[in-house]
């Protein structure tokens, strides 16, 4: 596995969220972070059917335009009686004329669940997979991943996304309900950061 060895690293995002979110984990590291917005980068369109794909198209895109290392993220929800879906298409299911609509797209995935008599527990997963690409075509995948159930109604508004309908195996708290610090770490984004800290820079 390669090591990271600069000092400056682009996140192929254009979310101020996720951008403050790496930044913080890599600050110890000394690692000065830019987004690919900073970099007047357009966002690519994403043509995979696979978070890892997603995540390559954004991460390449970010290193070729930049000349710099770039680290992107693609995640999302897969439900196992909806075969695996919403799965790359998780955003895509709460996409309306006038911006995201979650509790449409959590609706739309229980109203599903119910057409088809899903048996409970209706098993679920949520997905993170990253992807570190450097200017000269290399990268390296790291996957993330927290296994649960979807319940119904929603419950919490703590999280965002599907979060209020997500209730991790072993927890009593959906990840709506869960407080943010508890929820940060072990969730998919954990699981796989952990996972790139260790491969890259350790």
């Amino acid at each position: 596995m390669r090591k990271f060895s600069g000092d400056r690293l682009v996140i192929a995002s254009h979310n101020a969220g996720k951008l403050r979110e790496i930044a913080a984990l890599l600050d110890p590291y000394g690692i000065t972070v830019s987004s690919a917005a900073d970099h007047g980068l357009a966002e690519p369109a994403e043509t995979e059917d696979t978070f890892a794909g997603n995540a390559r198209i954004k991460a390449h895109a970010a290193a070729r335009g930049t000349g710099l290392p770039a680290l992107s993220d693609d995640s999302g929800i897969t439900v196992e009686a909806l075969n695996g879906a919403p799965g790359v298409y998780t955003a895509d299911w709460a996409e309306t004329p006038e911006g995201r609509d979650f509790p449409m797209a959590m609706t739309r995935v229980w109203t599903l669940l119910e057409e088809k008599n899903a048996p409970a527990p209706r098993r679920a997963a949520f997905n993170c997979t990253l992807c570190l690409a450097w200017p000269d075509g290399h990268d390296e995948l790291f996957e993330g991943r927290v296994n649960g159930q979807v319940v119904w109604p929603m419950r919490g508004a703590q999280g965002f996304g599907f979060d209020p309908i997500f209730l991790p195996d072993g927890e009593t708290e959906t990840f709506g309900e869960m407080d943010p610090i508890r929820k940060h770490e072990m969730s998919h984004r954990a699981d796989a950061f952990a996972k790139f800290v260790k491969g890259c820079f350790d």
